[in-house]
């Protein structure tokens, strides 16, 4: 792989155990292991459309830890900037099967794991600059006060070279202190970003706004230049600093199966067709296309075309 990238993500990546059989975990006995973590979906996907991706985390010197690196490889994601914690383990989860279209049960082990531990010592110059574009999450600023300083530091950098930012807010509230605090930092990432990717109910706790152009103009007026709102059934809505908006209708899904990993899903679609020069409304297209062909399988990463099957 050459050492320039297309984009540098920063996030945990996590084994996750999915129950074979719907039901309450605890009677589960057979689960099928997965790998998951938002802003490794986000990569994942983006490398099965022909983007060059790295994945920026600390893994434990483990199984999982191996695992993560594995699927990494197997996805050909860099993984170059994946650090071997010799301290601290590879956080995991277990997550219930659905085929309902309900939102699984997912219980997390992940409290002071490797990823938890990234901090500002993870930052290479060289690695980051030799990226054109910077994605993050509210997930991975969430893991601790270390990692949040690891972002905001990145992004800092990243905007001072040049390069693009995008921002999903992808809330985490059981991980924050507060609501307030969620709030306030989730925010200073986003007002440094140039595209903004919330969904309606997290863009009304963030803004306080009810409507898809109040949350928009919110970041508009802090510098960022298109917010892109996901709004469920309906599909998605943007806004751009140059005043352009429009939206863009949901795919119809017959069968919803794990909704897990629709917002990444809509993430890469977006991400990937802005930085191939595509037109926002195109977009915003592919977006719900792929979170669309997410929601349809069960697994975090599994309903992530690649090129081809993307047929665009």
């Amino acid at each position: 792989m050459t050492n320039q990238l297309d984009v540098i993500t920063i996030g945990e990546a996590m084994a996750m155990f999915v129950a074979t059989e719907t039901g309450d975990l605890a009677a589960a006995e057979q689960f099928v292991k997965r790998v998951a973590g938002a802003e490794l979906n986000v990569a994942t996907g983006l490398a099965r459309l022909g983007l060059k991706v790295g994945w920026v985390s600390r893994v434990g010197n483990d199984s999982f830890g191996r695992y993560v690196l594995q699927q990494l490889a197997k996805e050909q994601i860099d993984s170059r900037g994946v650090t071997t914690d010799e301290r601290y383990a590879t956080g995991f989860q277990l997550k219930s099967k659905v085929e309902d279209g309900t939102d699984p049960i997912v219980e997390y082990f992940r409290k002071g794991s490797a990823a938890s531990h990234l901090s500002v010592e993870d930052f290479s110059e060289d690695y980051f600059f030799s990226a054109r574009h910077l994605h993050l999450s509210g997930v991975a600023a969430a893991l601790s006060d270390s990692s949040l300083e690891l972002l905001n530091h990145t992004a800092k950098a990243m905007k001072e070279k040049g390069k693009t930012i995008s921002f999903d807010p992808n809330l985490r509230p059981v991980l924050w202190k507060s609501e307030a605090e969620m709030i306030k930092q989730l925010n200073q990432l986003a007002f440094q970003a140039d595209w903004v990717l919330p969904g309606v109910k997290e863009g009304l706790i963030l803004t306080g706004q009810k409507t898809p152009e109040g949350i928009a103009d919110f970041y508009l007026n802090q510098g960022v230049k298109t917010v892109v709102l996901k709004t469920g059934a309906d599909g998605a809505w943007y806004k751009t600093a140059e005043g352009e908006k429009g939206a863009v209708a949901a795919v119809k899904v017959e069968n919803v199966v794990d909704t897990v990993g629709a917002g990444d899903g809509f993430a890469v679609g977006v991400i990937s067709a802005l930085l191939e020069g595509k037109s926002l409304q195109h977009a915003v297209s592919r977006g719900n296309k792929i979170g669309s062909l997410a929601i349809q399988v069960i697994g975090d990463s599994e309903g992530l075309p690649t090129r081809a099957a993307l047929g665009e």
